[in-house]
């Protein structure tokens, strides 16, 4: 009965959850772009930054299995408010003794550091929690939407960032990110009801870590999981020299210019948002690996165009064009887990995806980073835009996937 008014309401739950995720995220975001820039001014040492995004990177890494098992364990709205909680009270602590004129950089990479891990714990969280009230059939619209809100805020976020830290210190920007923080979990808290998840009103029967065991031995049977997270694996690692190099790339190929860097940053944060708004308009092929397939081949294309385009602004629309791809690869990946995956499983399963993600990419840089100081980028660029077309191929002839694809009733 509870699940079935819950449903019935999920319209009016979906606007208060996305909302406050907004307005946390917000702040969030303003915060991210306020410390690195605080180091960048002060101290203009790729070290100092290279300690802060290994700060910010390696708590949600190894954090991510074990919050898997936390969501599906607990409350998972109490998850998330308590995180956000955490969050906010370091972040406040941080304000206050910078406040009082102790300025060690030793601080702005601890608080990298919790922010990493409310983060982690958070991320599986929030991607189990959707289906507990978004019916199956709007799991696509409501996943697209979301996206389209964090695209509208990766955009905003560095202009109002940069105005605020204009006419403002650094303290004064961490505490607004407080008070947002404590806006949303309190939304969450007196507006969003929703019953609590099956698991999490069992009693354990057992341990912590058989339950972590368990969700591995589930991935590892389960009959498209594994095929389907080697793949997103081997996608991050091909993505690596696009997301990290291109700055570079445009540097030594069209000029130092910070509005030619800003430029392409600007045209795919425009593309994620537009991408983010189609696939909630449209949700897809029937079929999410066909969607999914689309993705690979129009990135992959797009890849190796980067390589070879003579011209900047050709440049930034092909760089758009990826920005749009992106979450017609992400929402159908997120919504194919969120329909297929036994409901008391889903936070493992998000917490491996999520250390998938955050690891890949990094040792895709390992990978191709050095290999740019000898290799012309174009090249890699080229080379890593056909592999990845050719991953959308072989994606679409697999048959295990391509079956789990279909939207159908949960498969365990």
């Amino acid at each position: 009965m509870g699940n079935r008014s819950t449903l019935s309401n999920w319209k009016r739950n979906t606007v208060i959850f996305l909302g406050s995720q907004t307005i946390t995220l917000l702040g969030s975001s303003l915060v991210q772009y306020a410390i690195m820039w605080y180091i960048t001014l002060n101290t203009q040492s790729g070290l100092m930054m290279t300690i802060y995004i290994l700060c910010g990177f390696l708590p949600t890494f190894l954090l991510s299995p074990f919050a898997g098992v936390w969501a599906d364990r607990y409350n998972r709205k109490m998850l998330i408010i308590l995180s956000d909680l955490s969050i906010a009270l370091a972040t406040l602590l941080l304000a206050i003794v910078l406040f009082i004129g102790y300025h060690a950089f030793w601080l702005l990479f601890l608080i990298a550091a919790i922010r990493a891990v409310g983060g982690g714990i958070q991320t599986p969280a929030i991607a189990a929690i959707l289906p507990q009230f978004v019916p199956k059939e709007h799991l696509t619209k409501v996943n697209g939407a979301n996206s389209s809100i964090q695209s509208m805020i990766m955009l905003i976020s560095p202009m109002i960032a940069a105005v605020l830290y204009t006419f403002a210190n650094l303290e004064v920007i961490l505490l607004v990110d407080v008070v947002t923080a404590f806006i949303a979990c309190s939304i969450l808290l007196f507006f969003f009801h929703i019953p609590v998840h099956q698991k999490a009103r069992e009693k354990q029967e057992i341990g912590y870590f058989a339950d972590l065991k368990e969700g591995f031995r589930f991935i590892g049977k389960h009959m498209f999981l594994k095929p389907f997270f080697i793949f997103l694996a081997i996608a991050f690692i091909l993505v690596a020299p696009v997301s990290f190099l291109t700055p570079i790339q445009v540097a030594r190929k069209f000029g130092e210019e910070v509005w030619r860097l800003t430029g392409i940053e600007i045209a795919f944060s425009i593309g994620m948002l537009l991408g983010g708004a189609i696939i909630a308009v449209w949700g897809g092929f029937k079929n999410r690996i066909h969607t999914i397939c689309l993705s690979v081949l129009i990135t992959g294309t797009c890849i190796f165009s980067l390589g070879i385009i003579p011209n900047f602004f050709i440049y930034c629309i092909f760089m758009g064009i990826i920005g749009i791809a992106m979450p017609i690869l992400n929402t159908p990946a997120t919504v194919l887990l969120q329909e297929k995956v036994a409901p008391d499983f889903l936070g493992r399963v998000f917490g491996v995806m999520g250390m998938i993600s955050t690891s890949m990419m990094p040792l895709g840089m390992l990978i191709f980073g050095p290999i740019a100081d000898y290799i012309e980028i174009e090249w890699l660029l080229v080379a890593t835009g056909l592999s990845y077309f050719l991953m959308g191929l072989l994606l679409s002839g697999n048959k295990v996937l391509i079956k789990a694809g279909h939207f159908a009733e949960k498969q365990n």
